[in-house]
């Protein structure tokens, strides 16, 4: 019997998913899978919270599609080797996914296009992930835009009215029982770091709010559209014309998404390389300080720990923080991007890079590298309760809290310096 295979991989949801939709609408029954890639998984710890979430949002899945006599085949492995298996135990005659618009993920997928087609199997991919395909949104001269404020008012001329896909009908699933790996088949262990649930909620006072991290306005979003259980279609429909500040966030998702797209040397480069220049001081020590929390600087050692102890961190508490490693301690920002990637629940290459550069004054549409925020003027203006620092640093009321590693002054006087001279070659 003849298979349509839908591989899920940053879609994990049933509901108003695009390829899976499009593969139960075919005359061939649908074999769902997912593959947990060892390319991947090789990198990461194995209590890794993130993996744990699909782990578990995987078997969440299959429990709905048991309700349709029907189960998802989880596997394991290298991908190409994976489909060199399934080739042979099943009779493909399509697979279906949702683009991956990341280097990796382009180059796994045409990897196993090739594979697919030397077999005579389709492989069809749709767009799902974004709102505006990322070569979607050009300038009038077919180059893409690598300046925030011009591509918003493109993305938004462009918008058109947007449906969400009929629900599942199960019909066309392939009546089959697979056993659910336990997290030792895998080769994962749980962790006490959890993704929380998202809520759209607070919408409405976001753009009055959401640069003050005690009020706690954060949807919590990031972690839900970067493995997709939701979709940015079922998110822009919940928003009402006041919520345009929220809608401004999603779109800067979509601008660093398209820059990965179109320039995917910032993943290992400058965007600009006229930054190429800047000797920074990689001081391992001091790296070491602001991982822990320990620079002397409240709203900068809040924020890492929080980040170290749940896998968030306050959007505007980031570009505190990663201005301050960049600019205060002269460490390439690549370093810090890493640490992000290594702790963020909401951890996408795109937006992480993006912003990351933008911190730095490396990247398009970037800070310029002579805005330096001065942590305390930020501590007082945007937590002047300390709630939130009070939160995170009790050391702060027992006065054992470390004096700062570096005075705000010293420091921005020699950030502009290494620049202006970094500049100069």
């Amino acid at each position: 019997m003849k298979v349509a295979v839908f591989w899920f991989r940053r879609d994990l949801r049933l509901q108003d998913n695009t390829a899976f939709y499009h593969a139960l609408q075919g005359k061939v029954k649908v074999l769902p899978i997912f593959i947990f890639d060892d390319r991947i998984l090789n990198e990461l710890p194995k209590n890794d919270p993130r993996v744990n979430f699909i782990y578990d949002t995987l078997k969440n899945i299959n429990a709905t599609l048991q309700e349709f006599d029907c189960s998802l085949l989880v596997l394991k492995g290298d991908p190409l080797a994976v489909w060199n298996k399934l080739l042979k135990s099943y009779s493909i005659e399509r697979v279906y996914v949702n683009e991956d618009y990341e280097p990796y993920g382009i180059q796994r997928d045409d990897e196993v296009q090739r594979l697919l087609t030397k077999a005579g199997v389709e492989f069809k991919g749709y767009q799902d992930h974004v709102i505006q395909h990322p070569s979607a949104i050009l300038k009038n001269d077919g180059t893409p835009y690598t300046v925030y404020t011009p591509y918003k008012r493109k993305w938004l001329e462009e918008f058109k009215p947007i449906s969400v896909h009929p629900k599942m009908g199960a019909a066309n699933l392939l009546a089959k029982q697979f056993p659910f790996p336990d997290r030792l088949a895998v080769g994962i262990e749980e962790s006490a770091i959890k993704v929380l649930p998202f809520s759209l909620d607070k919408l409405d006072s976001y753009g009055e709010q959401r640069d003050f991290p005690a009020m706690n306005c954060s949807s919590k979003l990031g972690p839900h559209l970067r493995f997709g259980t939701i979709s940015p279609r079922q998110v822009i429909l919940q928003l009402q014309p006041i919520n345009e500040v929220f809608l401004s966030e999603l779109i800067w998702r979509e601008f660093f998404i398209q820059i990965l797209y179109h320039f995917p040397k910032v993943v290992s480069e400058n965007f600009k390389p006229k930054y190429n220049g800047i000797k920074w001081r990689n001081n391992a020590a001091d790296f070491e300080k602001w991982k822990k929390g320990e620079t002397g600087y409240p709203l900068v050692d809040a924020g890492m720990k929080e980040l170290n102890e749940t896998g968030y961190m306050h959007n505007r508490v980031r570009m505190i923080t990663a201005g301050f490693l960049c600019k205060h301690l002269m460490i390439n920002w690549q370093w810090g991007e890493a640490y992000f990637a290594e702790k963020l629940l909401d951890f996408e290459l795109a937006s992480n890079n993006g912003n990351w550069q933008w911190s730095a004054g490396t990247g398009c549409d970037a800070a310029p590298y002579f805005r330096i925020f001065n942590p305390s003027a930020q501590l007082s203006k945007f937590d002047s309760r300390q709630e939130y620092i009070n939160k995170w640093l009790p050391g702060i009321k027992k006065g054992t809290y470390p004096l700062p590693m570096v005075d705000h002054v010293f420091a921005r006087l020699r950030a502009l310096a290494s620049y202006k001279e970094g500049l100069k070659m």
